[in-house]
């Protein structure tokens, strides 16, 4: 027996939605046996976005029966029936998360039709609903409405069921351990979790520190590691007890909290990132006549221009630069033989490689590169978004060095270094944390820069 349905919701954070439409069609391979559709209250406001896409209001659901009034018949309906749905995953967890609501865990075995079809339909343009049945000549009058969806959506299933004469496709699809699956010791964890950006830690029965990670909505990444059949997925399965959190706000704070406090604790399944996130970078070597530009490893008593994951991506960056910034590429750890460089030939290079440019003139080119990797000013705020409405968080940097973040309410204004270092949150600055910061920069993704008073620009 199959339980095929299409289920609408409020929109919104993940696992923070409401159903607000359902239909389910219980069919038994050859025929639909039983039916049931309805509006649902979700008791939550519906996204606009949402509105505008099904056409469903907050006006239309205040007299609709509540999740928990329908509860025992989507129960009935899908009793010792495999769902099958178009996005399946969607939809089953969308069920699981309404009933654990209801302190009941509701399991089911289910099945993808877009899977389904990309196997049994692989010579189809796309496999969204509304475009895979229109191309395949099913009438979908309306579409984006739970009753609409699910009843071409048992159309397609039908189609399917025929295209599999053996039903060895479908068997080995239903086989397959559903991807939203989740350990039932582990539904209270979930439940206590925010969707909201910030850090979180892992830990064992015995205290110990398992993992640290970072996301924009916490409890979506640690349901993934949940439902993960990787390597490390499995050990935070087998093990996990508990789950704290430090809200950040901004993701560029989370990034700065997650790679310092894995560098501090080292926790066990962490392994990578106990070390530097980019070990190969670039730094100017002073020479004569020329300043040289030399791709190393990482050590801690020089500065970088930059760092990188591998050398491989360094290398491509100095070759930008050559045709950037005019930079010879013979004063540089690339450099090759003697002679004019490739780029001279192209006339990007001015002849430094033969000793035609005046070195003042090539160290100009160099300050350029420096300047366009420094901040703009010595000592400056980045202003981010806060952890809740009315506050804003920040970056510190001072004396082009980064010192460490903090927050403070938008009606207070932080006019001295003292009120600064008195919210400080200091951290340890290296070359991960400054390319974490400038790549923010780079690409404006805060809300404002401050400089302090009697800072010098760049």
């Amino acid at each position: 027996m199959y339980a095929i349905l299409d289920v609408e919701t409020t929109g919104g954070k993940y696992d923070e939605e409401g159903i607000t439409e359902i239909a389910i069609y219980q069919h038994d391979g050859e025929r639909i046996t039983d039916q049931f559709s309805s509006l649902v209250n979700p008791q939550k406001e519906i996204q606009p976005f949402v509105q505008k896409l099904t056409g469903i209001s907050a006006k239309m659901l205040q007299n609709a029966p509540k999740f928990h009034e329908i509860a025992k018949r989507i129960i009935e309906i899908t009793d010792q029936c495999i769902l099958v749905a178009h996005n399946a995953a969607f939809d089953y967890r969308i069920l699981q998360t309404e009933f654990r609501r209801l302190g009941y865990k509701y399991n089911r075995k289910s099945l993808c039709t877009v899977a389904l079809s990309q196997i049994l339909l692989p010579d189809e343009p796309a496999y969204s609903l509304g475009k895979l049945v229109r191309n395949l000549g099913i009438p979908f009058a309306d579409q984006h409405r739970a009753q609409g969806d699910a009843q071409v959506t048992v159309k397609l299933f039908e189609l399917l069921l025929e295209k599999d004469l053996e039903k060895k496709i479908l068997k080995a699809q239903i086989s397959n351990a559903h991807p939203n699956k989740v350990a039932a010791k582990h539904f209270d964890l979930l439940d206590e979790l925010p969707t909201e950006s910030g850090i979180y830690y892992l830990y064992n029965a015995n205290n110990e520190l398992l993992y640290i990670g970072k996301s924009n909505n916490i409890k979506k990444r640690v349901l993934a590691h949940l439902t993960s059949k990787s390597k490390k997925g499995l050990l935070i399965q087998k093990q996990l007890t508990a789950v704290r959190f430090a809200l950040t706000g901004a993701e560029l704070i989370a990034l700065l909290k997650e790679q310092n406090e894995i560098k501090i604790n080292a926790p066990r399944l962490n392994k990578a990132m106990r070390y530097r996130s980019f070990p190969m970078g670039i730094r100017v070597v002073p020479g004569s006549p020329y300043s040289i530009l030399s791709i190393e490893q990482v050590k801690r008593e020089h500065q970088y221009l930059s760092v990188y994951k591998n050398a491989k991506q360094a290398k491509l960056d100095m070759e930008k630069w050559a045709i950037e910034f005019g930079i010879c590429l013979q004063q540089t750890s690339l450099a090759r033989g003697s002679g004019p460089c490739f780029q001279y030939g192209l006339k990007n290079c001015k002849g430094a490689c033969i000793g035609v440019e005046k070195p003042a003139d090539y160290e100009e080119k160099i300050n350029t590169l420096i300047a366009y990797f420094s901040y703009p000013y010595s000592d400056f705020l980045v202003i981010l978004k806060g952890r809740e409405t009315g506050e804003s968080a920040f970056i510190f940097i001072e004396d082009f060095l980064f010192k460490g973040y903090g927050y403070f309410e938008l009606n207070h204004q932080i006019k001295s270094k003292k009120q600064l270092y008195s919210r400080l949150i200091s951290m340890e600055s290296n070359p991960d944390v400054e390319k974490l910061i400038r790549s923010f920069l780079t690409k404006k993704k805060y809300i404002k820069l401050v400089a302090l008073e009697g800072a010098q620009a760049n």
